[in-house]
């Protein structure tokens, strides 16, 4: 048995849940998601509780089980509460600026790089070396984050590049750091 896919989901107040088929469509205050799901995962909306069965103990329905409960679960958390990943700009130069919804951003090349938004996304900038995502789709969040960070990788030798807040960059010494001595 998955033991993910049997934990009940809280549904908040204020959240609307409509259940049409194997279709769910979930509103709430931050804005509405839906998602078609396969139908061999039941899905059932009693008081308050999302909870999900699934039909056979194939293992393809087994592995779905967990993840549909996963992606509900995600979807309730978006629309009440959202998502948000923030990142760093580190380099000399480096730097971004909000240009209406998009960003625009100063990465050490000859040309600034534009940034549009994903979906629904709100790109936002806290002093100049801090990108803020916020949406309510986590998938959108982390794709708009990692296209944003594949712009300029943070270098493992320097530490320079767009890193998240929190990430930890392994520094590497460079070749004066393995010995100055020659042959003797």
């Amino acid at each position: 048995m998955s033991r993910i896919g049997q934990i009940p989901i809280k549904v908040p107040s204020g959240v609307e849940i409509k259940l049409e088929g194997n279709k769910v469509q979930v509103k709430g205050p931050k804005g509405s998601l839906s998602d078609n799901f396969k139908p061999s995962i039941k899905i059932s909306h009693k008081e308050g509780v999302l909870e999900l069965e699934r039909s056979s103990d194939e293992p393809e329905i087994k592995a779905l089980h967990g993840l549909y409960r996963s992606l509900l679960n995600n979807m309730v958390t978006g629309v009440t509460d959202g998502f948000n990943k923030k990142l760093e700009l580190i380099g000399t130069g480096y730097r971004a600026q909000a240009k209406g919804k998009s960003l625009e951003l100063s990465l050490g090349f000859s040309h600034s790089i534009s940034v549009e938004p994903i979906g629904e996304n709100k790109l936002s900038v806290e002093e100049q070396t801090t990108v803020i995502v916020d949406g309510i789709d986590k998938e959108h969040v982390g794709r708009q984050s990692a296209k944003i960070r594949s712009l300029r990788k943070p270098n493992p030798f320097t530490g320079k590049g767009i890193k998240y807040v929190g990430e930890e960059i392994r520094r590497k010494s460079g070749k004066s750091a393995v010995g100055a001595g020659g042959t003797e």
